[in-house]
């Protein structure tokens, strides 16, 4: 590690502790060359795809962007951010763990309407309707029909 004051690269590790619930390890380190001591932070480098769209664009992974869906797809009801913000880490974590450079965005829409469908109901069909594009009423009645049918099996 790079000193900041004499940039020497030659340290020592002085003090080591866990940080942001275990997900960032705080070092102390003091330069081998002008004695001062300095702090870094060491985390995990997360590898997330790229997510490649319907017309063939491709984007990098954005996880303020499924926030935002399920925030519209939650708005006005009994969801607290904290329960959306959860949802959107279980998501995220998801997609890292499948450990694909590219992923279509299909796959992430598809993982949002499943945590949806466990999650609220009414926000289901409300990203649902704007994911799936329904084109007519009745596409939309469908939808509720499934919906319905899996509420009423035991």
């Amino acid at each position: 590690m790079k000193c900041p004051f004499c940039d020497e690269l030659e340290d020592k590790v002085v003090d080591s502790r866990m940080a942001k619930e275990g997900e960032v390890i705080r070092r102390r380190r003091e330069c081998l060359g002008c004695k001062r001591r300095y702090t870094t932070y060491e985390r995990v480098e997360e590898i997330l795809p790229v997510v490649v769209k319907k017309d063939g664009r491709r984007e990098s992974f954005d996880r303020n962007k499924i926030l935002a869906g399920l925030k519209k797809a939650c708005e006005k009801r009994p969801i607290s951010i904290s329960t959306i913000e959860a949802v959107t880490d279980r998501i995220e974590k998801h997609i890292q763990e499948m450990g694909e450079t590219e992923i279509e965005s299909r796959v992430v829409g598809e993982e949002v309407m499943r945590e949806l469908h466990q999650l609220d109901q009414v926000a289901y069909v409300r990203f649902a309707s704007v994911y799936r594009e329904f084109k007519d009423i009745d596409q939309f009645l469908d939808e509720l029909k499934t919906l319905a049918q899996e509420r009423s099996e035991p």
